[in-house]
């Protein structure tokens, strides 16, 4: 089931009306099973992988507990349980594949099985979640939950599924324990974040991304300028896709008076990678840095090792996204400007400072950000290209000033006004420092309007059908 689907926009409100009648204990047993469903929507047979995730960690954190002795066993019951269906389902065929394709170079003919599994949808985001509950239990920062419902619920939990925020079990499981109050005021923000998610995918990525689509397609055909307005747009689509999303899921939790954490802090406006990477996909920079590059040793034993761990953090956050060589390259690219970055600041700590206001320091902050989001545009281009050789192809024609066949007129265009409104969406919540971009202080009217326009925008320009949401292919 899409948040951007019929079928949603008829399931919610349903579960919202029986949702505010109910008590505590049966509003969870209402959020379970409306969790169930909405996965359920998608193929029911994946029910069995959430449901043996929940039933491994839940008796693994309290085992590890009860037998404190043998709490490391129990941990590696959880993790093993865990890597081992993702790794089937996700990763198996990749590297089988890998190695087959390695040993025929050498001039041998192996016959690996690949199994051909379809992904679940939302694996990875569920499976890091659970994850990190078993991992926090056994260090000791989180006491084992004995209620299964509300360990289900913390598992399952519609909103934030099956694309994220990946959320903590100290941030999420207390609002699921505790009794909750749905005030106007959560009402309103829900409502809020749910228009400006639904314009960021409706309006913005889904109105470039069948451009994108068709030029990726005719890539061989378009120049060197089609080809950078074609990474550009892709940009756009991406961030409006995976943070319009984020934007609902919270949203849609406000209406349950459960608050999810912010996962896109308007990325683009970053002056340096490692500010980017503050800012875009938050909870897993989050997850990466205190579960694998802490672990790693993080910055603890000298510079070498502090950037060989940044390098390797992205390099699996690269192949976390997906069973294939691009997304390696990809997570290899940040690696590469992460550590180059943390090399030039010998030593310096970089902070979400506020918003420039002298001239001086707001043309240093523009250039860093021009500079910041050409790098990361770079990466997209693996992000997005179907092989190597598309992606190998592209970047060729880049830097050869390639000249083609096909018009970028209309995609410049597009470019420009579909830029245009998300810069400017993203500036008032930088310059603001709100994740809104119309806040309490600003008049009711100018509010009103500016949300009304945006829903306007969303019915009468988005497109008839409902395309999925990019990140749930991970």
């Amino acid at each position: 089931m899409l948040f951007n689907s019929p079928h949603f926009l008829l399931f919610l409100p349903v579960v919202w009306a029986l949702y505010v009648l109910l008590k505590h204990r049966y509003q969870n047993i209402l959020l379970l099973l409306a969790s169930y469903f909405f996965y359920g929507c998608w193929d029911w047979r994946f029910l069995g992988l959430l449901w043996v995730s929940t039933i491994v960690d839940f008796i693994s954190g309290i085992a590890m507990v009860r037998y404190g002795s043998k709490r490391l066993l129990f941990l590696i019951v959880s993790l093993a349980t865990n890597l081992g269906i993702l790794g089937t389902f996700k990763y198996f065929d990749f590297f089988t594949q890998s190695a087959a394709g390695m040993l025929e170079t050498l001039g041998l003919q192996p016959d690996f099985v690949t199994l051909g599994l379809v992904l679940p949808v939302g694996i990875s985001f569920y499976t890091f979640q659970t994850m990190a509950y078993s991992i926090d239990v056994y260090r000791g920062r989180q006491k084992p939950t004995t209620n299964l419902l509300h360990f289900a619920i913390y598992v399952a939990y519609f909103p934030q599924l099956v694309a994220g925020p990946i959320e903590r079990t100290q941030h999420l499981l207390p609002q699921i324990k505790n009794k909750r109050t749905v005030r106007s005021s959560d009402i309103f923000a829900g409502i809020q974040l749910c228009i400006m998610g639904y314009f960021k995918k409706v309006f913005i990525a889904d109105g470039v991304g069948s451009l994108v689509d068709r030029s990726c397609a005719l890539y061989d055909a378009l120049s060197a300028t089609g080809l950078l307005i074609t990474a550009y747009l892709f940009a756009l689509q991406i961030y409006g896709d995976f943070s319009g999303y984020s934007d609902i899921a919270r949203g849609v939790s406000r209406f349950f008076g459960i608050r999810l954490r912010v996962n896109f802090a308007q990325p683009y406006l970053s002056s340096n990678i490692t500010e980017f990477w503050c800012r875009w996909h938050i909870s897993l920079s989050a997850w990466l840095r205190d579960y694998l590059y802490i672990p790693l040793g993080g910055n603890r034993k000298g510079k070498f090792r502090t950037y060989l761990n940044n390098f390797l953090t992205m390099l699996l956050g690269g192949l976390w996204h997906g069973a294939s060589w691009n997304f390696v390259i990809w997570g290899g690219m940040h690696g590469s400007y992460l550590t180059t970055h943390k090399a030039s600041l010998r030593g310096e700590k970089v902070e979400l400072n506020a918003p420039p206001r002298k001239m001086i320091a707001f043309l240093k902050w523009s250039l860093g950000c021009l500079l910041t989001f050409n790098l990361v545009c770079l990466t997209w281009i693996f992000f997005r290209a179907e092989s190597l050789s598309q992606a190998s192809s592209f970047i060729f024609g880049l830097l050869t000033l390639k000249s083609g066949e096909v018009s970028s007129q209309l995609a410049f265009a597009y470019l420009i006004f579909y830029g245009s409104a998300t810069l400017l969406l993203d500036s008032l919540c930088y310059f603001q420092q709100s994740e809104l971009p119309f806040q309490n202080k600003c008049p009711p009217i100018v509010r009103g309007l500016a949300y009304a326009v945006m829903l306007f925008l969303v019915v009468s320009v988005g497109e008839n059908h409902a395309p999925p949401f990019i990140y749930f292919q991970f």
